[in-house]
């Protein structure tokens, strides 16, 4: 059963529900970047494996969960409650099935779940990502699964916003088996702190409009 990355940031009140739901089996590795309510304690008393990460910024989490995952696949998935972990054996089903090399999770969203800025930026970002790595896809995916040590071979840089999008690009150019299932996408718990909110989305725009360039 594969590792599951979880980078957090001040999901004290997600962390209880996400790992409740996580499918028997999967290993739940919370990356911890710099949460000061608890956070990283509550996900070791529920049973997480916990890894600090003090250098801010998502790609930096996302890199530190890879590094101490130790399984052949690794998932990655918010912490904040939009995400079903139960939906995971459905992204890196097709891993094991040796139907692809990487998986995204494209989002059917519940209404207010995505606001339409976010939601509008992601249909840009998807629409350059399909010209420049011809993958057929419509969602930069914040669920999805691929193989640990190809990951690891792909050298991503970005340790901020862009690491999702970097993710895409080098697998795109490295001839990967790019693929798309459906998942629910629900209201997140708790504060936003990127796309629920105008300026968290410029950013992180801008994190991966620096990606592309």
């Amino acid at each position: 059963m594969p590792d599951v990355v979880l980078p957090v940031l001040d999901e004290a009140e997600a962390i209880p529900g996400v790992l409740a739901r996580m499918p028997s089996g999967h290993r739940p590795i919370v990356v911890d970047n710099g949460s000061t309510d608890g956070s990283a304690e509550i996900a070791r008393e529920l049973g997480a494996s916990v890894v600090s990460e003090p250098t801010r910024g998502f790609g930096a989490a996302c890199a530190a969960g890879l590094a101490a995952a130790a399984d052949e696949i690794v998932c990655f998935m918010d912490c904040d409650g939009s995400l079903d972990p139960g939906e995971l054996p459905s992204v890196w089903g097709l891993i094991a099935a040796d139907r692809a090399d990487l998986v995204l999770g494209a989002r059917n969203a519940q209404p207010g779940a995505w606001p339409l800025h976010s939601r509008i930026a992601n249909r840009v970002l998807a629409r350059e990502l399909r010209r420049r790595s011809g993958a057929r896809v419509r969602d930069l995916g914040p669920m999805r699964a691929a193989r640990r040590e190809q990951l690891l071979a792909l050298g991503i840089l970005d340790r901020r916003f862009g690491w999702p999008l970097e993710m895409v690009l080098r697998a795109g150019a490295a001839g990967w088996r790019i693929e798309e299932v459906e998942v629910g996408y629900a209201p997140r718990l708790g504060r936003s702190k990127v796309t629920g909110t105008l300026r968290g989305t410029v950013r992180a725009v801008g994190d991966m409009a620096r990606v592309l360039r």
